[in-house]
């Protein structure tokens, strides 16, 4: 899974194995080592929301997904999920989870469990 954080906006993108062990469990983490702390995020689903939560406690980043929504991802076409969720400070945190398509230009990167781009035909 990668993330992207720039402002107050968090960004997804899990490849078809995260999503179908995300989809099969309702959960999937990740973690970022350092020297004197770990960083986490995390993707879990939740019962009674109508869109796209997020928190921070303990160094660790958590999107939750309506579970209805999580239960049926893998296997639709739906390339993911949006939402501009409301902060109790008033302000507005951007979250974006979303399917992981193979990159049109070459990457030094393995992209072989990613989707296949859309726009590649």
């Amino acid at each position: 899974m990668k993330i992207r954080i720039r402002g107050n906006s968090v960004r997804y993108r899990l490849t078809k194995t995260e999503v179908a062990t995300f989809c099969q469990t309702g959960h999937y983490t990740e973690t970022t080592l350092f020297n004197t702390q770990k960083l986490v995020y995390e993707l879990r689903s939740k019962k009674n929301i109508a869109g796209l939560q997020a928190d921070f406690v303990d160094n660790t980043i958590t999107v939750f997904v309506p579970e209805k929504e999580a239960d049926t991802w893998a296997d639709s076409p739906k390339v993911g999920f949006k939402n501009e969720y409301k902060l109790d400070t008033g302000g507005v945190l951007s979250l974006l989870v979303e399917k992981d398509f193979v990159c049109l230009d070459e990457r030094d990167e393995d992209e072989s469990d990613n989707y296949p781009n859309p726009l590649a035909e």
